[in-house]
């Protein structure tokens, strides 16, 4: 949690999407629905606006490394981050091993139940180092994980 200059609490939040959530919308509806990332951007800065949330940032990129720099980037400039690092989830050791090297909480999510999935999706080797992993449930994965971060940010101010 981080204190402006009056010593009032602020509250930052950093949401970030990996490769091909661009698509969201039109890449397989039956799956992922028909809502867009930027539908769910909007619920979400909506949603943080009325918890009191001072700052919720949006990255998505289809690029490892520019996920891996957000979350580097993320000490001391947020008090959470909400990730849906997409395929990524499977097999990024860089991403896993920036989520573990920065002190600043992860929550795992993801549109799809991704334990009902392939057997290649079912194994998340971010999970260890996640504060905990919410999945399945569409846009309501994101607005759970806002939810959670904003009590728990919420519960280290008092």
């Amino acid at each position: 949690m981080q204190s402006d200059t009056d010593g009032v609490n602020v509250k930052r939040i950093l949401v970030l999407n990996g490769p091909n959530l661009n698509l969201l919308g039109t890449r397989e509806p039956e799956i992922y629905g028909r809502i867009t990332l930027d539908d769910i951007n909007e619920t979400l800065r909506v949603r943080a606006h009325e918890a009191g949330v001072d700052t919720i940032d949006f990255l998505q990129s289809n690029f490892e490394g520019a996920l891996v720099e957000a979350i580097q980037n993320a000490r001391g400039r947020y008090d959470f981050i909400l990730l849906n690092a997409g395929a990524l989830t499977h097999y990024s050791i860089a991403l896993r091993d920036a989520i573990a090297a920065v002190p600043v909480p992860v929550i795992e999510l993801h549109l799809s139940n991704i334990h009902r999935r392939e057997e290649f999706r079912r194994t998340s080797i971010i999970a260890p180092v996640v504060m905990g992993q919410i999945c399945g449930f569409g846009v309501d994965s994101y607005i759970a994980a806002l939810d959670i971060a904003i009590r728990r940010i919420q519960k280290d101010t008092k």
